[in-house]
């Protein structure tokens, strides 16, 4: 009963029992779309209607409800998008409940544990693993962009020293379609293609530009005899007055974090670039956005927040009584790292970061470093208690991604960033298949209106 006194029923019958209609996928393969029957009563007037059941290659059956509210005056309510599917995608899949993700087909773990990131990008954007002169070309093509603009050194001293990390990225990130001219036109493939190649092969440099900035050493510049990850160790911490030399251990370490972050599907962040995109913004402007959503502390600041939350507990003897105030509902303290709301299972990505994890303590030998060895308690703990293992409260790829990039050295306010130079990468392949998709139209969400009803202006001399 809502607060008009009306009654509002749906009904959605066994899809099994309709029949469905035959038509041809993009790749020339016969699919059957079935009906979904819909009973909808309101205010005791009854109507039926069949609406689309569309499958895809894995996951459930969608209904497609655009007619709905042209066959019927009525939306629907889902906050969150929890129960909407806003596009059509090849790029990643998700299976929460068994704990899967695949990057087009390839499951995360082989990808990780055998592939490297450049290679990863490569099968985001083009939907196939390089050949290896595939992959020696893109390889160079993204060297060739990994130097900025001299100019915009200057942008980052418009900043205050103390300035989050971030917020340097979401500014210098936006301005460079105020650099380059000749990628900002998103009709032209060629111009999508070099932004695209731009995009992801200046992120590093910004980040490490970024970092050196907040601590006041001189920027580093990118070498070219170097690997994507190498070289973004070397900007990041070489300095001028010696030789900085990559371990291999962290750079493969790290070229994991990157690999594991590199999509996961329509999260807050790809949704904003995908709808930020649907505008026609140029590309740069969309990923802006997209870092500026992935600063989050409920997305791309979770790792931040983990670290944040050790700091609160402190000392090892003091875990259990936090362990209790996170079961306690009236309790506003959570366990940050711990959970995911697509995974209901143990998210792979934390399976691989667990292993990298113990490799990276073990090479830098900082196991008696108090808040990395607070962690690992915490860990120990959570996955032996039965409440966390009933809820399915795993440790997630924040939680372990927080440790390794401690133990490297960076700071608590590069982790997000460090997850936007991976996440580009993803946000650019996204972006591409929304602006090829012919049914891509401006993302336009509708809302129930709670608000005041139609009233007359009441002039400032009569108002009580």
């Amino acid at each position: 009963m809502d607060s008009r006194g009306g009654r509002r029923y749906l009904y959605l019958a066994d899809v099994s029992d309709f029949g469905g209609k035959k038509c041809m996928t993009e790749s020339g393969q016969e699919k059957t779309e079935n009906a979904a029957a819909l009973h909808l009563e309101v205010d005791d007037a009854a109507d039926s209607l069949s609406l689309p059941l569309m499958h895809g290659s894995l996951g459930p059956s969608v209904i497609d409800i655009r007619e709905l509210y042209s066959r019927t005056g009525h939306f629907t309510y889902d906050p969150g998008f929890m129960s909407t599917a806003s596009c059509e995608s090849t790029i990643t899949y998700i299976d929460g409940n068994d704990g899967v993700l695949l990057y087009r087909g390839y499951p995360i773990e082989q990808l990780a544990d055998r592939g490297d990131f450049l290679e990863t990008c490569f099968l985001l954007l083009y939907g196939e693993l390089p050949k290896l002169s595939e992959a020696d070309r893109f390889r160079q093509a993204v060297i060739r962009h990994t130097m900025l603009h001299e100019q915009l050194s200057y942008f980052y001293r418009g900043f205050r020293r103390d300035a989050h990390p971030m917020a340097i990225m979401v500014g210098v990130v936006g301005a460079l379609s105020a650099f380059y001219h000749d990628s900002t036109d998103i009709n032209d493939p060629e111009q999508r293609r070099i932004a695209s190649i731009r995009l992801i092969a200046k992120m590093p440099t910004i980040a490490a530009q970024a970092y050196k900035f907040s601590i006041g050493q001189p920027f580093t510049y990118p070498r070219n005899d170097l690997g994507f990850v190498e070289n973004f160790l070397h900007m990041t911490f070489a300095v001028p007055c010696e030789d900085y030399l990559v371990n291999p251990v962290l750079a493969r370490a790290l070229a994991r974090v990157f690999i594991l972050h590199a999509d996961h599907e329509q999260n807050a962040s790809t949704s904003t670039v995908r709808i930020a995109g649907s505008s026609g913004a140029n590309p740069f402007a969309c990923i802006a956005a997209g870092i500026a959503c992935l600063w989050g502390p409920a997305h791309g600041g979770a790792n931040e927040a983990v670290l944040n939350m050790l700091g609160e507990i402190r000392t090892v003897e003091r875990i259990p009584g936090f362990i209790k105030r996170a079961k306690d509902k009236d309790d506003p303290f959570r366990l940050m790292g711990f959970g995911h709301r697509v995974y209901k299972n143990y998210d792979p990505r934390a399976a691989v970061l667990r292993r990298t994890c113990r490799d990276v303590l073990e090479q830098l030998d900082v196991n008696d470093e108090p808040l990395l060895k607070l962690a690992v308690e915490l860990e120990r703990i959570a996955l032996e208690d039965e409440y966390f293992v009933e809820r399915n409260l795993y440790p997630n790829v924040d939680f372990y991604s927080g440790i390794i990039l401690r133990a490297m050295g960076f700071p608590s306010s590069m982790f997000t960033v460090l997850f936007a130079v991976a996440r580009t990468v993803g946000w650019v392949a996204q972006w591409n298949e929304m602006i090829e998709d012919p049914l891509q139209k401006i993302g336009r969400p509708r809302q129930i209106y709670t608000g005041e009803s139609k009233r007359d202006y009441v002039g400032m001399e009569h108002r009580n």
